[in-house]
């Protein structure tokens, strides 16, 4: 059986070896791993849950890829915005990444991809949820 530590382990590698890697400023990381301060163009993967104990084992992941804000000036005030331009051009490459992956009994089904805000940090980060269909041990 697979644990999330696997599901981890592969969606990080999947994205450390694809061009997404080499267009970001930052890092990949796993879970918490990425720095609280960091302001770099980061992803980070985690999985939320994975059945166990009998097959198909299903499960959902994320991969978060964090952008640092722009400033935009509205009504003669400056305000910090998405940079949905970059948002789009590095989720686009880490989906074409996701969704070209073939790994022997196992299915990675792209659900759904959304932007949220991360105002601790001044960052923005689309949210690319995952679901896994495990065949194999």
């Amino acid at each position: 059986m697979k644990t999330t530590f696997e599901t981890d382990t592969l969606l990080f590698s999947l994205l450390r070896e694809s061009p997404v890697s080499a267009a970001i400023n930052g890092g990949i990381y796993v879970g918490d791993d990425r720095p609280d301060d960091s302001v770099k163009e980061d992803i980070v993967v985690n999985s939320i849950d994975l059945t166990q104990d009998y097959l198909p084992q299903i499960g959902t992941s994320n991969v978060n890829i964090f952008v640092p804000d722009k400033v935009v000036t509205i009504g003669g005030k400056q305000q910090l915005k998405a940079n949905r331009t970059r948002l789009k051009e590095l989720s686009n490459m880490a989906i074409e990444t996701l969704r070209n992956a073939n790994i022997t009994g196992l299915k990675l089904i792209l659900v759904n991809q959304t932007i949220l805000a991360e105002p601790s940090v001044n960052q923005h980060f689309t949210n690319i949820r995952i679901n896994w269909n495990i065949q194999t041990n």
